[in-house]
């Protein structure tokens, strides 16, 4: 066993590696068989999204932003972006990928919604957003999105400049510590917590090898991502209890260890040992 502890240093990772990585395979561009880009296509995407990761509209709260104005920063196909407009959001969209952005405009088309687009790292959002932002947005969202950039904390600190003085964040960072961690030593065989940040770099995503990806503890979200920013909820949810390989053929086959497990005690095993770590902070006045 080796006990030199692996240090993966993403800031010198470029941002074209990170990008070029998403445009390769979208988030959740397999959650449906139906043509690409169709109504259906989208429809079944939201389904089955909003299926094994149903954490996610009760902590949007889609229906709370009717009429205000939303920057969610990480669209990946658009699912919580259309549900933001459906709301009556006044929604602005930044991505990365050129191909996920695509796929949300495209989603749009087919609503007959509209939001603003821009394509662009967001770790420069001054050079992205028009000037007339700053400072105006009621929410900012990501969910997933700023554990895979080099430098978290430049979209932090973009963040900081758009957000109005009594708006607030809703971000979804990964778990330092996750029943998926345990699951992949298990599986991986490699038992050895000082590989712990290389091995979840490298199977963090469906899609092995993604370039950038971070994850965090509590005292990490407060003192490393988040400092100078009130925390008003922290908390960890979703485990994902499905064999992949039926997971991947649309059919939902419950792993060994969980078959047997009842709702209530599957929602404990999710607060201590959830992939998702969910944040919902504003700006210290």
């Amino acid at each position: 066993m080796n006990t030199e502890e692996v240090k993966v240093d993403f800031g010198h990772t470029d941002i074209k590696r990170v990008q070029d990585y998403w445009d390769s395979r979208p988030c959740n561009l397999f959650h449906s068989k139906a043509e690409v880009g169709t109504k259906q296509y989208f429809d079944e995407v939201e389904k089955r999204k909003y299926f094994v990761e149903p954490h996610i509209a009760p902590f949007a709260k889609f229906d709370q932003w009717k009429g205000k104005k939303v920057l969610e920063i990480g669209c990946g196909l658009g699912t919580e972006s259309i549900n933001f407009a459906r709301a009556g959001a006044e929604l602005s969209i930044v991505e990365l990928s050129q191909r996920s952005l695509y796929l949300c405009k495209k989603r749009f088309e087919v609503f007959g919604l509209k939001a603003n687009f821009y394509q662009g790292n967001a770790e420069k959002l001054e050079e992205l957003l028009p000037k007339e932002d700053l400072g105006t947005f009621d929410l900012i969202w990501s969910f997933g999105v700023i554990h895979h950039t080099p430098h978290p904390q430049n979209v932090v600190e973009g963040m900081k400049k758009f957000l109005k003085k009594d708006g607030e964040v809703r971000i979804m960072v990964y778990s330092k510590i996750s029943y998926k961690l345990f699951w992949l030593m298990n599986h991986t065989k490699t038992w050895d917590f000082s590989q712990v940040d290389a091995m979840m770099s490298k199977y963090s995503e469906a899609q092995v090898g993604c370039p950038v990806t971070y994850t965090y503890s509590f005292d990490e979200v407060k003192n490393k991502l988040l400092p100078g920013w009130e925390v008003d909820e922290l908390f960890k949810d979703h485990i994902f209890p499905w064999k992949v390989d039926e997971y991947k053929k649309h059919n939902y086959v419950k792993e060994d260890e969980w078959k047997d497990v009842t709702f209530e005690q599957f929602r404990e095993f999710e607060k201590e040992l959830g992939w998702h770590t969910m944040i919902r902070a504003h700006l210290k006045h």
